[in-house]
């Protein structure tokens, strides 16, 4: 039977040199890793936070939010009792606000266990967590021996094994989830899970592997045969899609008009958003103020940012004060579509809408 962690040929990615290997790449991550808020902590629950912010989320973009988040919700029974408009107002700025809704949840249902789950299992089970994040609080939070396998670790793993497997089928998921749990260090789990990771982010790139900077390239058959830039293997089928539409900035006596999603909406319940079309079908743009793009998985936009004349009829939308934005959940684009006109009235010449007209 072939070895779980053997590349795709069948031959073995360290051919007995695990424990070298282990002991290389933890040597080199206690020399090289970066200062990171979340890894100078055992808590769970500040771990748990740290992972589900870091979900499709860059760590620079990460640290400043989870450092305030931290601080006003610093444990499980703060999070829990948080209002729903505390919490997003919090979040907002990171994205897939969902995300935010889960932490409340499972924090709520830790309230009533009064305490956080020590087992992957039970882990798991919360709301919001799947295999990745529930390895990572169980090995670094817990000392549980459970590998985790992100981006980061699938490229590491491919590489070194030169293993040709694509990562975006399930029987290649589970293929890697074998490899990575045979090479797991069962001692220090936390540590190495999150040097795996640390290698793919910093040193075993997506593009231009810095492969005579790593500490396991003597180990590595992608860099013997030449083929480190061709892996990992992710054929997907999922096409991208591209899309324009306008934002109306609408402004008048220290307000801007928007409109808020409603609670029973799919995406973003509570949270502000400015008006389009859709909303103000009637309204006509009068200026260009900017644009910016935006993406959301394999959805790329294109918003323009217009002044319009303040409408008669403002429909659903209502007016909210310039300097109330920072209090209340408005999304990413209505934050964006703001820098856009910030950046706007420092320049000279600026265009001034309707409703500033004087």
């Amino acid at each position: 039977m072939q070895d779980p962690a053997a590349g795709c040929n069948g031959s073995e990615p360290l051919a007995g040199n695990v424990d070298e290997f282990r002991e290389t790449l933890l040597r080199w991550f206690g020399m090289h890793q970066r200062d990171l808020p979340w890894r100078r902590t055992k808590d769970p629950y500040a771990i748990w936070v740290s992972e589900i912010m870091l979900q499709q989320t860059r760590v620079a973009a990460v640290v400043p939010y989870y450092e305030r988040f931290l601080q006003r919700f610093p444990d499980t029974k703060a999070l829990a009792e948080a209002s729903e408009t505390d919490l997003l107002a919090h979040w907002a700025g990171l994205g897939y606000y969902h995300r935010a809704r889960n932490l409340q949840k499972a924090a709520r249902e830790m309230q009533m266990e009064a305490r956080f789950p020590g087992s992957y299992e039970r882990i798991r089970m919360l709301p919001g967590i799947g295999d990745y994040t529930a390895a990572a609080i169980a090995s670094m939070g817990f000392g549980l021996p459970h590998a985790v396998l992100d981006g980061n670790v699938f490229r590491v793993l491919s590489r070194l094994s030169n293993d040709h497997t694509n990562i975006k089928t399930s029987p290649g998921r589970k293929h890697f989830s074998h490899m990575a749990d045979n090479l797991l260090d069962r001692e220090q789990p936390g540590d190495f899970n999150q040097a795996m990771m640390e290698l793919g982010a910093t040193i075993c790139l997506p593009r231009n592997p810095q492969c005579l900077l790593c500490p396991v390239a003597a180990m590595c058959k992608a860099r013997q045969a030449g083929t480190q830039e061709r892996l990992p293997i992710s054929n997907s089928d999922k096409r991208s899609f591209r899309e324009e539409r306008t934002l109306f900035w609408i402004q008048h006596a220290g307000q801007v008009l928007a409109w808020q999603r409603p609670p029973e909406s799919r995406l973003m319940p509570g949270f502000w958003e400015l008006p389009e079309r859709t909303q103000l079908p009637h309204v006509v743009p009068s200026k260009s103020l900017g644009s910016f793009r935006h993406g959301i998985t394999f959805h790329s936009y294109r918003f323009d940012v217009a002044s319009a004349d303040v409408p008669q009829d403002t429909r659903t939308c209502q007016w909210i004060a310039l300097c109330d934005l920072s209090a209340v959940p408005i999304s990413t684009i209505f934050r964006k579509a703001r820098r856009v006109v910030q950046g706007r009235s420092h320049s000279p010449g600026l265009v001034r809408t309707a409703a500033s007209r004087g």
